[in-house]
């Protein structure tokens, strides 16, 4: 399945289903993330409840701590 991932085309592995299959392959799980799927905000509790389908256009934005 391919989707626009922060505008870059991206093909994702075949066990990535949800918003939470695409965070845990980034090893973003436990960190705060925002996630939009089709230009809609996906909140934390719907993550694994929210199927990614084939052109899907995903924006995650996640925060970086430093000084």
């Amino acid at each position: 399945m391919e989707i626009r991932l922060n505008g870059k085309n991206l093909e994702v592995s075949s066990k990535t289903f949800t918003i939470q299959d695409l965070l845990n392959e980034y090893q973003l799980e436990n960190r705060i993330v925002i996630v939009e799927v089709n230009e809609e905000i996906i909140y934390k509790e719907q993550y694994a409840l929210t199927h990614l389908s084939n052109g899907d256009q995903v924006e995650l934005i996640h925060f970086v701590g430093g000084g």
